[in-house]
């Protein structure tokens, strides 16, 4: 997925780092800033976090949502494939039934 200079990081520390924002009343920069971690990705957390509490914005998916949306689009993905493939199939044997 990432790059191999992408950071990983516990979901501990992502917990910690949200805390730190709520708690301190710093800004999210400031506080990615002081962990030395990028302002966009503690604000992503953040903005995950606050729609996974039903606070953030109206429309926002929370994780579960958003992991339920992943897997149904896989699942589509591979319906359609499978319909492709009776298609084929079906006017295969209908080409051979008419020999």
């Amino acid at each position: 997925m990432g790059n191999k200079y992408t950071k990983r990081y516990t979901e501990e520390f992502k917990r910690d780092a949200i805390a730190l924002v709520d708690s301190s009343g710093k800004t999210v920069t400031a506080v990615a800033r002081e962990l030395g971690i990028s302002s966009e990705s503690l604000r992503s957390w953040y903005r995950r976090a606050k729609a996974d509490q039903s606070k953030g914005q109206p429309g926002e998916l929370t994780s579960a949502e958003r992991e339920e949306l992943r897997r149904l689009r896989k699942e589509n993905r591979e319906q359609q494939q499978t319909i492709e493939i009776l298609k084929k199939a079906t006017a295969f044997f209908a080409k051979e039934s008419d020999r």
